[in-house]
């Protein structure tokens, strides 16, 4: 049993009945079920909270807050939907707290090992998984296992409070901003890729849907601090996957597009220094690393 055993959940929810019922049933089967779960259905109008009721009724440690009804799905009302959960949990002794996602599931040992993970490392301030969408996981041998996704993110409580919680950007990028912001305060943060949860929403099939999705991401990347020589050596390697080379060209040219309008970034100078310095670090360890294949493979081909 993991020490740090007491958390609570907040969910902000809007719209989510075709998919909510899967989260619900895997927190119902977890070994290690939290204090308290609040879901905040963020002006759905879809049968959310008729769903999230029933469940209530016969599990006291499930709540609901319903949030006035909006028309725009933007992730600064999710920010303000998860602070309406948060601060309904205030008065609790808890010693993790879990922003999850109402799309997804996940396996009945999910946050006990999470939890366990917390437990073993006292430098550790947030932990959480890889997710899959249609069987298929992001290749962490190619990315960064110290980001943490924002399907579910499982703070320790002191941690969160140091970062100040979650910061309300329209734009996206809050996950983010929370993983980097705690690295930059010293906290360890880290993917564990030997578990997933299963992410349940289609994010979006059609071939135009796609391509602006690449341009977006490329100009999210700008405003959140990301230095140009990174952004030009992620574009190339973007060329290699799925669409194949505009794919890439486009993560460059919405970049690019942003840096051109001068578009506000809305993090503070010292998170994009930090966020940079790991930027060209992660390159330097690339090249060495590169360059050490190729040095070895040329010395084996001469002898």
């Amino acid at each position: 049993m993991p020490t740090l055993s007491a958390y609570v959940v907040v969910t902000p929810a809007r719209n989510e009945a075709g998919f909510i019922e899967s989260t619900i049933k895997s927190m119902l089967e977890q070994t290690v079920r939290p204090l308290k779960w609040i879901i905040v259905s963020d002006g759905s109008t879809d049968g959310t909270d008729d769903i999230v009721r029933e469940h209530m009724a016969a599990h006291d440690w499930i709540d609901l807050i319903r949030m006035p009804e909006h028309r725009d799905r933007q992730f600064a009302a999710k920010v303000s939907a998860f602070n309406a959960g948060y601060a309904r949990i205030a008065h609790l002794n808890y010693s993790a707290i879990a922003a999850l996602d109402a799309d997804i599931s996940f396996d009945p040992e999910y946050f006990y090992f999470l939890l366990g993970k917390l437990s073993e490392n006292p430098k550790l301030g947030l932990v959480g998984t890889p997710f899959a969408q249609d069987g298929e996981t992001y290749d962490y041998r190619f990315s960064n296992i110290d980001h943490v996704s924002g399907a579910c993110q499982l703070f320790r409580r002191e941690c969160f409070e140091d970062i100040g919680g979650y910061i309300p950007v329209k734009g996206g990028g809050i996950d983010w901003i929370a993983v980097t912001t705690a690295r930059m305060k010293g906290w360890k943060t880290r993917t564990f890729t030997e578990k997933v949860c299963y992410h349940h929403r289609p994010m979006g099939t059609a071939s135009a849907g796609k391509l602006r999705a690449h341009f977006r991401l490329g100009s999210q990347d700008y405003y959140l601090g990301g230095h140009a020589l990174w952004q030009l050596f992620r574009g190339f390697y973007q060329m290699r996957r799925k669409p194949y080379v505009l794919g890439g060209l486009l993560l460059i040219a919405g970049y690019g597009w942003s840096w051109l309008k001068r578009m506000e970034r809305p993090v503070s100078r010292d998170l994009i220094r930090f966020h940079q310095q790991e930027q060209v670090q992660r390159l330097r360890d690339a090249l060495r690393s590169a360059g050490r294949i190729f040095y070895a493979r040329n010395t084996h081909s001469a002898q």
